[in-house]
């Protein structure tokens, strides 16, 4: 999750003349935890540098969705994974839970792009960054060799992310 927000973040300040903030912080439990990654992006200058009430809030474990699920904004975007998450209370915001681990596993095979996928759901439900932008940075910070693996879920995902939008 923390990987993803970086690359999101630097794709929209190298890529798309926007101006971005990302922080984050760790649950005592590094992985499968209570993990956050907070991203301000904006089209002027970033003021306080802090999310309170996000626009959009990303919950793939359920340890998070427990901890984080009450602090969207009202109308913003809950995106869940049904494979790791179980909604239980509806909030005043569109949810989206979907299955992207499912989906990948199912046409990739391999967990290790899950991220991937879900940024291409993200950046196709809010119309911020382009996967042009995304796979740049990506291009600065994988191998080569799995450059078409990434492509290919980003891809997949941008997909599944315009059929909830």
């Amino acid at each position: 999750m923390i990987t993803a927000a970086v690359i999101l973040a630097e794709s929209a300040v190298l890529y798309e003349d926007l101006t971005a903030v990302q922080a984050q912080s760790y649950g005592p439990e590094a992985r499968g935890g209570a993990t956050r990654s907070d991203i301000i992006i904006a089209d002027s200058e970033i003021y306080f540098p802090k999310v309170n009430q996000p626009n959009v809030l990303v919950c793939l474990t359920q340890e998070a969705y427990n901890k984080f699920y009450t602090i969207i904004r009202p109308g913003g975007i809950l995106l869940t994974d049904t494979h790791y998450v179980k909604t239980w209370e509806k909030v005043d915001a569109r949810q989206r839970e979907l299955p992207m681990y499912k989906t990948v596993m199912e046409k990739i095979g391999k967990p290790i792009v899950f991220n991937i996928f879900m940024l291409g759901v993200l950046i196709s439900m809010i119309d911020l960054v382009r996967p042009e932008s995304i796979m740049k940075v990506l291009e600065t910070r994988i191998p080569p060799s799995f450059l078409d693996l990434n492509r290919k879920a980003l891809e997949m995902g941008t997909e599944m992310g315009e059929n909830f939008k």
